[in-house]
């Protein structure tokens, strides 16, 4: 069975994917910061009959980032690395002017370095995988100049760029970073409460990311709607 680490994985796009690698046989290392919500995502994703570690932590630390890569080896090894877990650096978000720079230091470590860092621990066995793939969450705030979503934003494009250079210092792995779209997920409804226009649900987006690991196109940035959209 192909292995795969998903971070961010007890709610919304995480748990839609783990649920769906799991119904194609994928085994499972999950990660979120609440035990309990992870905990239920655990047993859904189980219901499929893959074999599930649920490992409740931050991302940006080190020893939590290792202990993913360890229980992903306990199944056989590491051939995908989802990082999905990503913090805003405000909520609701903020002008530059008003942005803590604590916060924006928060969303480039959860979104950018602990990103990398998980890479790092798990590139070994990502190399000696015939289908070592990375995929990172990016956002349409990388590229386009919204109004306070200065820091999200630039914690998604420095992302992208590692995602980028990875896939040329890596020729042989698969990295794509993936802009998911617009969905109706906590994390967009803390970014902006006052907006409650309808948006697709992560399961309806997950199909994208499918269509990526079944079809294994070059590395590079994809956007899920242009895909769906393709199909």
């Amino acid at each position: 069975m192909p292995v795969a680490i998903i971070t961010g994985a007890s709610k919304g796009l995480g748990r839609a994917l783990a649920e769906a690698l799991a119904g194609r046989g994928w085994d499972l290392v999950l990660d979120a910061r609440g035990g309990r919500a992870l905990a239920e995502a655990a047993r859904a994703v189980a219901g499929y009959g893959a074999r599930v570690e649920a490992l409740p932590g931050d991302v940006t630390d080190a020893g939590h980032r290792a202990a993913l890569v360890r229980a992903a080896r306990g199944f056989g090894g590491v051939d995908l690395v989802v990082h999905n877990a990503s913090a805003l650096g405000a909520e609701p978000l903020r002008r530059l002017a008003e942005l803590p720079l604590e916060g924006l230091r928060r969303a480039l470590e959860v979104n950018t370095v602990a990103a990398l860092g998980l890479v790092r621990e798990a590139l070994p066995w990502l190399r000696g995988s015939a289908e070592g793939t990375v995929i990172t969450l990016s956002s349409d705030a990388a590229e386009e100049a919204y109004e306070t979503w200065g820091g999200y934003g630039a914690s998604k494009a420095a992302l992208d760029q590692l995602a980028a250079v990875l896939a040329v210092e890596e020729p042989w792995l698969r990295v794509w970073a993936v802009d998911p779209g617009d969905m109706a997920t906590d994390l967009y409804a803390a970014a902006v409460p006052e907006d409650d226009s309808p948006r697709p649900a992560p399961a309806d987006v997950v199909p994208a990311f499918v269509r990526l690991l079944d079809e294994r196109p070059a590395s590079g940035r994809y956007s899920a709607p242009s895909l769906l959209e393709a199909r």
